[in-house]
């Protein structure tokens, strides 16, 4: 599933930053396996999120700016996924390997005195299928530490459901698992991430999101679970 931070509101969309502002840095990522037999193995990889002029990053999501939108800009926008896997083990033999998403496409960041607002709609070049997504974040300081609580919901279309959680004919006949034909799937989605000072510019940050997935995943004879968590553990530098 998407991992997402809400950005302090430093980062503010309606003014363009001529040089980079936000943070940057190192983190280990990491994310429970739902699909039996399929291994996520902890990665270290760059941690993301500033702006710079009309360009950003969000952690998992990249894109552009374009036009001036309520209390943000309309932005074309990429997404990063970790659903993609291979079906290398011996619960998953017969399988065709997933290919990772790549979903595509419009959302914007809506910064209010009462929190941020996120929204994309994007379409996945590897199903066919689409994302959509929405997400609320807030911000609460105490003295030298923040926390970030989101909720949020996902949905995607019975394509993009298919090509990470179904079993075509041909699968079936050659591994002996039920074929399976999935719908759209619409999943909640709730977080918390927490930033520690560590002495100047420089912060540790932690992060975990839950999604409870709902019956056109779970019912997938290829899923062992009925929620999945993800989260990450970064040293940033803040660029301001």
């Amino acid at each position: 599933m998407a991992t997402l931070l809400a950005g302090t509101t430093a980062h503010a969309q309606t003014a363009l930053p001529q040089r980079l502002t936000g943070d940057a840095g190192a983190a280990v990522y990491a994310t429970t396996a739902n699909v039996r037999g399929a291994s996520y193995r902890p990665s270290l990889l760059p941690y993301v999120y500033a702006d710079y002029q009309r360009l950003f990053a969000r952690t998992d999501t990249f894109g552009v700016k374009t036009v001036a939108l309520g209390a943000g800009y309309l932005e074309l926008v990429g997404r990063v996924s970790q659903e993609g896997y291979k079906a290398d083990s011996a619960a998953l033999r017969g399988l065709r390997d997933r290919s990772t998403p790549v979903p595509l496409g419009i959302g914007t960041y809506q910064e209010t005195p009462y929190g941020g607002f996120f929204v994309y709609a994007m379409h996945d070049v590897s199903s066919g299928g689409s994302l959509l997504e929405a997400t609320y974040a807030a911000e609460f300081s105490f003295a030298g530490f923040k926390i970030y609580p989101q909720v949020g919901v996902e949905r995607r279309s019975a394509a993009y459901v298919q090509h990470v959680y179904g079993v075509d004919a041909a699968e079936s006949a050659r591994s002996g698992i039920a074929s399976y034909r999935a719908g759209a799937s619409t999943v909640p989605v709730a977080g918390l991430a927490a930033e520690l000072s560590l002495g100047g510019p420089w912060h540790l940050l932690v992060q975990a999101r839950r999604s409870w997935l709902d019956a056109a995943i779970r019912d997938s004879p290829l899923v062992s679970t009925r929620t999945q968590t993800n989260g990450f553990v970064a040293v940033t530098y803040a660029f301001k």
